[in-house]
């Protein structure tokens, strides 16, 4: 007997902050756009943003705890944001300079990848990742 596969779809990550606002407003300054927010007013609970397709939901920790019985722990680092970007060295320059923390400062990695990360708010590692062309001189 085969068994058909459940399809998913729409794939996201959820970061959890014990500031939603300041989070929201990192990713904003990163080209992201808001496009879901609950509650409509006063403080926000949950907040989706997007990028070029790609969501993530910045959730409450409390309201993480208080409306779903989960305890997120904040302590660990499981997951970054990759973000392609056509100026490495710029972005992290700019990010740097308004207060992101570096994590690593722009390399060459691999035959064609510039690489940088630096880190959001809450610490949550931001990967600056640049294909390089290939260089002409063989």
């Amino acid at each position: 007997m085969i068994r058909l596969l459940v399809m998913f779809s729409s794939p996201a990550i959820n970061i959890y902050s014990h500031d939603v606002v300041r989070l929201v407003t990192f990713d904003e300054g990163l080209g992201f756009r808001e496009t879901f927010r609950t509650p409509k007013d006063g403080t926000p609970d949950h907040v989706e943003v997007v990028l070029d397709g790609f969501t993530i939901g910045i959730a409450s920790v409390e309201a993480a705890i208080a409306d779903h019985g989960l305890n997120p722990d904040l302590g660990g680092r499981p997951v970054e944001v990759v973000l392609w970007t056509d100026d490495t060295d710029g972005d992290y320059a700019r990010l740097t300079a308004d207060g992101a923390p570096s994590l690593s400062a722009p390399h060459d990695w691999l035959a064609d990848l510039r690489l940088a990360w630096v880190a959001d708010p809450d610490g949550n590692p931001i990967q600056l990742a640049q294909r390089r062309k290939p260089d002409s001189n063989g």
